[in-house]
């Protein structure tokens, strides 16, 4: 199927690239993230079972524009776009408050590229922030599988840098000075709830 966002440009899913990867010979992933959507899914589905946290992966309204219709069980999608601009990934309550977050990777090892973000995103963070609302973004290194919570109030201070006409990403090494890391586990896969415990002194985790 083919899927387009609202400007006409075509969306390719990470999962269909990763598919077409030939991986080398001889390595173990066993101990490896499948992706970082499927891991934090994994993470709120676990939350939600054991009554931690409400967290949903936010759906995106698609129009379908054409359907190959021969029958109704055969009925297959060839084209669709995105109805709108997505905001954030991911949305929901904890301990309550509200919760909204965006979830990014990158093949990178020095650096994360600020072009993964739009300006659009920036602005619903920022709406949230300012509705005393719980907002911040996962950022993975693919390579090395290194996951951080980086607060939205940093993110804002590095958009800004690159709209005043600095650097076009955020260095490793600035993550790593504001950022949270958080260490892949079993359940929950990525326990991004303890760093937020911690932030907004909601005491131990429950997980």
């Amino acid at each position: 199927m083919d899927l387009h966002y609202p400007n006409g440009k075509k969306y390719v899913q990470m999962e269909t690239v990763k598919k077409k990867a030939t991986l080398p010979k001889n390595i173990s992933y066993s101990n490896r993230g499948m992706t970082l959507e499927s891991d934090l899914n994994e993470t709120n589905l676990y939350y939600l079972e054991q009554g931690i946290a409400v967290i949903h992966k936010k759906p995106t309204p698609v129009q379908i524009v054409q359907v190959d219709y021969k029958s109704r069980s055969t009925a297959v999608i060839k084209e669709a776009y995105f109805k709108q601009p997505s905001t954030t990934d991911y949305n929901g309550v904890y301990r309550g408050r509200y919760i909204d977050f965006e979830a990014k990777e990158t093949q990178n090892i020095t650096s994360f590229p600020l072009q993964n973000f739009h300006a659009h995103q920036i602005e619903h963070m920022k709406r949230i922030v300012e509705q005393n609302g719980i907002c911040f973004v996962i950022l993975r290194f693919a390579k090395s599988e290194d996951i951080f919570l980086l607060e939205s109030q940093y993110l804002f201070k590095f958009w800004d840098r690159m709209v005043l006409g600095g650097r076009k990403s955020i260095k490793k090494v600035e993550i790593e000075e504001v950022g949270h890391k958080i260490s892949l586990g079993i359940q929950p896969r990525i326990d991004y709830i303890n760093i937020i415990n911690h932030l907004y002194h909601f005491g131990e985790t429950n997980s």
